[in-house]
Parts: C-alpha cells; sequence; structure tokens
C-alpha cells in the first residue's frame, strides 16, 4: 500500500464514494481523491503517481463521467473550488477549468458579450467541455476557444486553438496525461437583452425536453453522421426500457437515467442493450459520449 505522501493544500479523502463526486451518482469507492487547489497541487500528486506507479484520473464536476462498481484503485485528482475562477477582459473570458459552464455564460451575459449562450444549461466544468469539445443548439467550444494553458510533463505551456485539434466530440486533450488548468474565449459585444433571452429559452428548452430532474451524465450517445441518436433509439421503441435502475428516459430518448438505486453495471448493461437493438434495427452503430473512468 503507498502512503500517499506528497505536499498539497487540497483535502485528501481516503475510501471516498465516486458517487459523490459523478452527476450519474453510480460508482464505488476511490482508493485516495484529492481536491486540488492549486497548480502545484495537480503537479505533487501526478509526479508522485507517476513515479509509484499509482494509476490517476483527473475529474471535473464528474458530469459526463461513468465511475465503475468496483471502485478506483488509485488516485483521482478532482480540481477544487479555486480552480473555478473566471476573469473578464475586453471581449475574452478566462475560465479555471473547474468552472461550471453556466457560471461562465452568466459572467458573459454580466459582461453583454455573445458566443457563450449555447452552452449556459450544460452541468459541466469548462475544462471537460474543452477535453470532449462539446456543445449544444449549434455551438460548441471550438467556436470560441482562443487557447488553453495546460500541465504537461510537469510544466504549464499555453496551446492555441489549432493545436487543440478540436472537432465533433474530440479533442487533441483525448487520451493524453495533460491537464488543462484554465482556457481562454474569445466572445463578441452583445445586446444584454438579447443575450439573456436566448439563453432562456436555452434553459426553457432543456427543461422541457430533457430529463434534467434526474441523475445523468446529459447526452449518453454521439449524434452519428446522418442521424440523430435519439430518434434512433426512440424508433426502435427502446423509450422508457429499464435495466435494474438505469432507463432510457420517456422524456428524451437520448439520456440514460438513473430512477433510483442504479449500479454502474445497469447502465453499461442498458448503453450496449440500445447499441446492439439499434445496430440491429437500424444498421447504424452507436457510440457512447460519456467517459468512462
Amino acid at each position: 500500500m503507498h502512503s500517499f505522501d506528497f505536499d498539497h493544500k487540497g483535502e485528501l479523502l481516503f475510501d471516498e464514494p465516486l458517487s459523490k463526486h459523478t452527476t450519474f451518482r453510480t460508482g464505488g469507492n476511490a482508493r485516495a481523491l484529492l481536491l486540488c487547489e492549486n497548480i502545484a497541487d495537480i503537479k505533487n500528486a501526478v509526479s508522485w503517481a507517476k513515479e509509484n506507479g499509482v494509476r490517476f484520473y483527473i475529474l471535473g464536476n464528474g458530469s459526463n463521467t461513468i465511475a465503475p462498481d468496483s471502485g478506483y484503485n488509485g488516485l483521482i485528482i478532482k480540481l477544487g473550488k479555486a480552480f473555478s475562477e473566471i476573469t473578464v477582459n475586453g471581449c475574452e473570458i478566462t475560465a479555471c477549468a473547474g468552472a461550471l459552464l453556466p457560471k461562465v455564460a452568466s459572467t458573459a451575459l454580466e459582461n453583454s458579450l455573445t458566443g457563450f449562450e449555447f452552452a449556459c444549461g450544460i452541468p459541466g466544468s469548462v475544462g471537460g467541455a474543452l477535453t470532449m469539445n462539446a456543445g449544444a443548439y449549434g455551438g460548441e467550444m471550438s467556436h470560441i476557444v482562443k487557447s488553453a494553458r495546460l500541465i504537461r510533463r510537469g510544466e504549464v505551456i499555453e496551446v492555441t486553438k489549432d493545436e487543440l485539434d478540436l472537432s465533433y466530440r474530440h479533442s487533441a486533450l483525448m487520451g493524453t496525461d495533460d491537464i488543462v488548468t484554465d482556457i481562454t474565449y474569445t466572445l463578441n459585444k452583445g445586446d444584454r437583452e438579447l443575450i439573456k433571452q436566448r439563453m432562456d429559452e436555452l434553459k426553457a428548452a432543456r427543461e422541457q425536453k430533457q430529463p434534467v430532474e434526474l441523475p445523468s451524465a446529459g447526452s449518453t450517445f454521439k449524434r452519428p453522421e446522418g442521424y440523430f441518436a435519439a430518434a434512433l433509439i426512440d424508433e426502435c421503441g427502446l423509450k422508457g426500457r429499464r435495466i435494474g435502475g438505469a432507463e432510457v428516459s420517456k422524456k428524451h430518448a437520448g439520456f440514460i437515467v438513473n430512477i433510483g438505486g442504479a449500479t454502474t453495471g445497469d447502465i453499461i448493461a442498458l448503453i450496449n442493450a440500445v447499441k446492439e437493438e439499434v445496430y440491429n434495427k437500424k444498421g447504424v452503430t452507436l457510440e457512447p459520449e460519456v467517459r468512462f473512468i
């Protein structure tokens, strides 16, 4: 067993339930979870984990993440409250990686900046949203990102939008050990009333059409080329299909929700059942949009 002896300002928790840190509210315990409060915490935790051969995983808001029922035999590095700072400079907003998208959207609104409205209802952190180039309602991160700062091999570096290689639900950060620390967005001056109107419309549409009242990880599947995942699932008669406490939402077929007492095993089994049925009936392969720890 390792004694996790590295310098850190943030709280280090042992045997911490991952269900507390993911919006699906499922998953076993992490052997250790560090709530990072500064860049040094992240650097120290990562270099200690690498030196000691301990697995590690960087977690933001946990809103697009599924944690295993068996837990995580390693170190979860979670961005703490210090990583939620947002600053405005003219038409640019810089947000630390743990800042939540709705908070950045309301900061943009307060400063009459337009371009961030599409993200006002996405419940994730900006770091996770950049990593998967999150989007909604015709907007995506690639439309507004200017640059990002990362920790790469123990050094803080700045990368441009081009170096991030953003495409549909993809970035060059996926599958790497790079850790986003903050992101700068370029927005445009706009009419505050119109920005607010657009945000209100999108929030209302989201509440009306999506199962926001139940735990989920947002949209479960990527959009297959030429199709809409939710429409395919609906046409296959899968709305309301259940395995254990996991259900294909009756409100929006693109979401799998935890109706109570779901395990990660239930969710994965349901994802696989939906994929199989859609492939058999429609000949289309659905790919999950959610990330697995």
